[in-house]
């Protein structure tokens, strides 16, 4: 979607160290990024940075842009453009809350749109990565089956979550929709976000090999569990495995209620051989009743879209011919109810950048067709 489209869009990567200022059009970059300290401690000095690297982008663009998108850390009014709370770390000068959107409006005169960046990167998954790149395999496979339904998980420093379904990103009335404070598997009184982070892993190591060493990060702990490096390989392995876990027990409970396929990305997927098996273990779990009863914890057959046999029996469902009584018409009906879940494949970064271009260009859309 978008990819033949000519119009500009001015994009931002924010974060509490830099700023990197962009430019799209046709979901390309058409400049050479600009990187410039976010000065995130002072309000004054980062709303300047903000201006200068804008207008350094538009200085560049052979043709006005028309709009700014960009992903911000929350708490947001995103709808408003209004960025503010306490749960700020990386920005503590806007915790008072800064009507950002409407200042950037103000000075450059074209439609400003600020998103969470997890709900951009599912908006770019569902318009421009996951979805479709299932559903094209679907078709060459000659199956019914089509996915419109995409449930975005970002793995981090947070545990991000973002919800599209034919083709709309859903906020909520709040722009709340969120999982990293849902209960932890394994301490209920702890968000889950705590034990999917990358502080988690970490965390897990550390307990589990008895080496307290603070400079160690995920790759490091990867390489211990790859063999490549000095350490406590089974502890390794546990971190990612126990995240995996932690994080399923999460989904399950989302898939439950959103019924979609389960995107994920972020850097530290590159050790999804350690954190993939004990996350579908989890999604594919049993619940009994009172009664004693046994029945499958998510209702839907969770299929590991990346695995390419699961994905053969994901496309073939259990389709039949069905004959429609009193007639000799036929009918296909497959009753299998089933997801998928997988690895994003543009990666988390290119998700965002593709879903802030394309929700400014549908926004700017819908106005124009008022």
């Amino acid at each position: 979607m978008y990819r033949n489209d000519q119009r500009t869009v001015i994009t931002l990567d924010a974060g509490g160290t830099n700023f990197v200022f962009g430019a799209m059009r046709a979901n390309k970059f058409i400049v050479e990024p600009i990187t410039l300290p976010a000065n995130a401690t002072d309000l004054d000095v980062c709303l300047a940075t903000l201006v200068d690297g804008f207008e350094r982008v538009i200085a560049q663009l052979d043709s006005k842009p028309v709009a700014i998108s960009f992903a911000f850390p929350g708490p947001a009014d995103y709808a408003n453009g209004i960025v503010g709370g306490f749960y700020l770390p990386n920005f503590p000068s806007f915790r008072d809350g800064v009507a950002l959107g409407p200042f950037l409006e103000e000075k450059f005169g074209i439609p400003v749109f600020i998103n969470n960046d997890a709900d951009l990167y599912a908006y770019g998954e569902a318009l421009a990565g996951a979805i479709p790149e299932i559903n094209n395999r679907l078709e060459q496979m000659g199956s019914a089956k089509r996915c419109k339904t995409l449930l975005g998980y970002t793995f981090g420093t947070g545990f991000g979550f973002g919800f599209v379904s034919n083709g709309e990103l859903h906020t909520g009335d709040n722009s709340c929709i969120e999982t990293f404070c849902l209960r932890h598997k394994f301490m209920p009184d702890v968000m889950v976000e705590d034990g999917v982070a990358v502080r988690a892993v970490k965390r897990v190591y550390a307990e589990a090999s008895g080496i307290d060493d603070k400079t160690l990060e995920p790759k490091d702990i990867f390489d211990i569990a790859e063999g490549t490096r000095e350490g406590d390989q089974e502890a390794a392995r546990k971190a990612f495995a126990t995240m995996g876990e932690v994080a399923g027990d999460a989904m399950a409970t989302a898939v439950t209620l959103i019924d979609g396929v389960i995107v994920i990305g972020g850097g530290i997927t590159a050790a999804k051989k350690y954190i993939m098996p004990a996350l579908l273990k989890e999604l594919r779990s049993k619940m009994h009743s009172i009664g004693g009863d046994e029945f499958d914890r998510v209702q839907m057959k969770v299929f590991d879209l990346d695995n390419e046999a699961e994905f053969e029996q994901f496309a073939r469902g259990a389709s039949r011919d069905l004959k429609v009584y009193g007639s000799d018409k036929v009918v296909t009906y497959d009753p299998m109810k089933r997801i998928g879940v997988m690895i994003s494949h543009i990666g988390a970064s290119t998700a965002i950048s593709l879903g802030a271009y394309a929700y400014a260009l549908n926004e700017v859309d819908k106005k124009a067709n008022q």
